[in-house]
């Protein structure tokens, strides 16, 4: 099988299952000009599998809109460093359940069934490809160049949208009804970098593992990577594979974490099924969950180590940072190290506060701190500060004040962790999370026009019986 006999397999499988049928929703109207029934920010995996659901459910007034340049859509050719996907190769995903969407048929298209039992793990490079290729095959409307600066709430069930849009003058704004965050990893906080690291060193000599890095002016010199999850090591890996000398990575644990939480959600209904625990087991979850970094997989852990330039510190946490001496000093209580330039692994802080387009929501947006107590063996002051959403991810309000204003805004990132367990930015969750946040949204879209449906159903008198 051909890539163009995959696509019109693609279009029969949909027309199997009346993919594209007749819209419901009836178009609001606005006197700035047209109103989006739903605008979806952010055009990677999240964002595409977002769309595709809100199609699936009838819905097609929607708009993806994504500040980077087309196909350079999420980390997979910008920052992430990794050679493969660490989820199984076998789990479906954006595909929602139809066979000629997986990434599997797309492969096999190209390979045969011989190259897809070659597959160990999927290759970074060729998961972007596919995400390419399933928003042209889907003919999903998504414009790029456009960055979101502000979520203004009109009041009146509308949300104005303001955009700075690539090559343009003066900025833009779009109305849309619903907004959907679906904004990846840092997309509900920001990446942290400890203080130790950006209030002493300038930032010429450091940067984040989500952050663009200059390898070819590092070749022949000395990395220090503070971390000691998967991220950690890719990066080690790559800055190794792209001629850096000698690559040191410290992890304050005495022992790389060995377990992989996300492999028993994988199996146990967890994923499926989180949205029914209360919130006390919601928290214990993801409270764990924290206790564990993603440890490398095997095979990246042994790529890098393999490297004669690999040192590996346990025990090792940094407790300060100087330049001194035309180099990075690290302290830690085994010693301190020169280093010429520091990559950071430490993950993210999830707080909306740290959202400057959200400024006039989140003061509104409900945090977990605000509706659990969590008892003092589970407690967590970086889970606390999750927004607290609803199973269909909506924010919720932290009093009467903010209920118009966040009607209508979705939260489809890594921040909905702690509410809806693991579905955004997880290839291992989207499956089941796409279709409840497809379906949320519907059921809002469909309450708002309650009255004016309610009222054409009752006044329904088309004669369908003709004897």
């Amino acid at each position: 099988m051909s890539l163009e006999e995959l696509n019109q397999r693609v279009k029969h499988d949909l027309s199997c299952i009346a993919f594209g049928g007749p819209a419901w929703v009836k178009p609001a109207s606005h006197p700035e000009g047209h109103v989006y029934d739903v605008v979806i920010v952010g055009g990677g995996q999240s964002g595409l599998g977002a769309a595709f659901g809100l199609f699936r459910e009838r819905i097609y007034n929607v708009l993806v809109i994504d500040e980077n340049p087309e196909g350079l859509e999420g980390p997979w050719d910008t920052y992430a460093r990794m050679i493969t996907l660490r989820t199984p190769k076998h789990l479906s995903s954006i595909d929602l359940g139809v066979p000629s969407l997986t990434f599997r048929a797309w492969w096999e298209a190209q390979h045969g069934p011989e190259g897809w039992e070659q597959v160990d793990k999927i290759p970074r490079g060729q998961w972007m490809n596919y995400l390419r290729w399933f928003r042209q095959v889907l003919a999903l409307p998504v414009q790029n160049g456009r960055k979101l600066t502000l979520v203004e709430p009109l009041g009146d069930g509308l949300h104005r949208l303001h955009l700075e849009v690539s090559g343009a003058t003066a900025p833009e704004s779009i109305l849309a009804r619903k907004v959907v965050l679906a904004t990846g990893i840092q997309g509900g906080g920001e990446w942290h970098v400890p203080r130790m690291v950006s209030e002493r060193l300038p930032k010429s000599r450091y940067a984040h593992t989500s952050e663009h890095v200059d390898f070819e002016v590092l070749k022949g010199k000395r990395i220090g990577i503070l971390g000691g999850g998967a991220s950690a090591f890719d990066n080690a890996n790559h800055a190794l594979t792209e001629g850096v000398a000698e690559v040191h990575v410290f992890v304050r644990r005495d022992r790389l974490p060995a377990v992989n939480p996300i492999r028993q959600m994988e199996v146990s209904g967890m994923i499926e099924r989180y949205h029914t625990l209360p919130d006390a087991d919601k928290y214990a979850v993801i409270s764990h969950f924290f206790k564990f970094n993603q440890p490398p997989t095997n095979d990246t852990y042994q790529r890098a180590a393999a490297w004669p330039g690999f040192r590996l510190h346990l025990g090792s946490p940094w407790l300060d940072t100087a330049e001194e001496g035309g180099e990075v000093r690290v302290t830690t209580p085994k010693g301190s190290f020169g280093f010429d330039f520091l990559i950071i692994s430490t993950g993210l802080l999830s707080d909306l506060a740290l959202r400057p387009e959200l400024r006039l929501l989140e003061p509104h947006a409900a945090r977990w701190k605000d509706l659990y107590q969590a008892p003092p063996e589970t407690a967590n002051p970086l889970l606390d500060a999750h927004p607290y959403l609803t199973p269909g991810f909506a924010l919720t309000a932290r009093g009467e004040e903010g209920k118009q204003l966040l009607h209508g805004v979705f939260i489809f990132n890594y921040s909905a962790l702690a509410s809806c367990g693991l579905s955004a930015s997880a290839i291992s969750g989207t499956r089941n999370a796409v279709p409840k946040l497809a379906a949320a949204i519907a059921d809002q879209l469909f309450l708002d026009s309650r009255a004016e449906t309610l009222e054409s159903f009752f006044a329904y008198q088309e004669e369908e019986f003709k004897g």
